[in-house]
C-alpha cells in the first residue's frame, strides 16, 4: 500500500512539472539581420567633369544601393601622377587622350578598356563688368590685359596653345598674335576650375576654359567670347576602369552608365558633345 502511494506521488509530480512547462510562454528566436557593408567606388576625373559627374554619381548610387561614389577632381596630369604614385582608385576619366595613354603606358589601364565618352570645346571668358573692354579674340593681345591660362601640362592649357598656334596662321590675327597674348599671361593654373574662379572673382581680365565650365553660378559671373571652329580644338575625353580596381565589375558598370543614354543625357545637359 505504501509503495503504491509513493508511486502515485511520483506520477503526480511529473504531471505537475509537465503542466508548468507547457504553461510557460515560449520565447521566439529572431535571427538578427545581417548588415550588408557598403562599397566605395573611387573615380579620378578631370576637373572639367565636376558638375556632370557629380550628378551622374548620384544617379549611379540610386541604382546601386549600398554603393558610395567618391570623386577626386583635378587636372588630368595630376591624376595620372597620383595614380602612378599608388593612389587607390577604380575609374580614371581624362580630359585628354595624352594622359589616358600615359595611364596605359604605366600599366594602370588596359588599352582595350579605354573608351571615349565625351567631347568639349574652348571659350574665352571675362568677368562681368569687363573694365578693359574685351569684346573680341584680338583684344587678348592688347598691352596691359591680364590673362589667366591653365598650365600647358593641363589639357585645357595645351588646347589653348593650339588655338594660339592656329591663330597666327590666320591673317586676321597675324604672326605676332601668340607672343603678344602670352606676354599678357599673369598666371598659369593647375586646372581649368582655377582659371574659371580667378576670372569670376575679377582677379584677371580674361581666361580660356571649356564651354562646359559656363554653368551654374558661372553663367551670371562671366561673359564669353566664342572661338571659331576653325581655330578651336575639340577636346576628347576617354575613361576606363583601372586595372588595380578592387571592384572591377562595379567600375565597369560606372563606365557603362556614363556611356548609356541616361549618362549621355546628363553630359549633354552640361554642354558636352557626343563621343560619336
Amino acid at each position: 500500500m505504501r509503495q503504491r502511494f509513493i508511486s502515485l506521488a511520483i506520477l503526480l509530480t511529473f504531471v505537475l512539472a509537465a503542466g508548468c512547462s507547457s504553461a510557460a510562454p515560449s520565447t521566439p528566436v529572431t535571427a538578427s539581420p545581417t548588415a550588408i557593408p557598403g562599397v566605395n567606388l573611387t573615380v579620378m576625373a578631370a576637373a572639367s567633369l565636376t558638375e556632370s559627374f557629380t550628378e551622374i554619381g548620384s544617379l549611379f548610387e540610386a541604382q546601386h544601393p549600398g554603393v558610395k561614389v567618391a570623386f577626386n577632381f583635378a587636372g588630368s596630369q595630376q591624376l595620372v601622377e597620383q595614380l602612378t604614385q599608388g593612389a587607390d582608385a577604380d575609374v580614371f576619366a581624362s580630359a585628354s587622350m595624352k594622359y589616358m595613354k600615359s595611364a596605359i603606358d604605366a600599366g594602370l589601364v588596359k588599352a582595350t578598356e579605354s573608351q571615349i565618352f565625351a567631347r568639349n570645346l574652348l571659350v574665352v571668358i571675362y568677368p562681368r563688368g569687363n573694365t578693359p573692354g574685351i569684346t573680341s579674340l584680338e583684344d587678348l593681345a592688347k598691352p596691359g590685359i591680364k590673362l589667366v591660362l591653365a598650365a600647358q601640362a593641363v589639357p585645357v592649357g595645351q588646347y589653348s596653345m593650339e588655338f594660339l598656334d592656329k591663330a597666327v596662321m590666320d591673317a586676321a590675327f597675324g604672326p605676332s598674335y601668340k607672343d603678344a597674348v602670352l606676354k599678357n599671361v599673369v598666371s598659369y593654373e593647375d586646372n581649368v576650375k582655377a582659371v574659371l574662379t580667378k576670372i569670376a572673382l575679377g582677379e584677371a581680365d580674361a581666361g580660356i576654359v571649356y564651354v562646359t565650365d559656363i554653368s551654374g553660378d558661372a553663367k551670371d559671373r562671366v561673359g564669353t567670347i566664342a572661338i571659331p571652329d576653325a581655330l578651336n580644338t575639340i577636346a576628347t575625353y576617354p575613361m576606363a576602369a583601372l586595372s588595380a580596381s578592387k571592384s572591377p565589375d562595379l567600375a565597369n558598370a560606372f563606365v557603362n552608365f556614363v556611356l548609356s543614354p541616361e549618362g549621355q543625357a546628363v553630359m549633354e545637359r552640361y554642354g558636352f558633345s557626343s563621343p560619336k
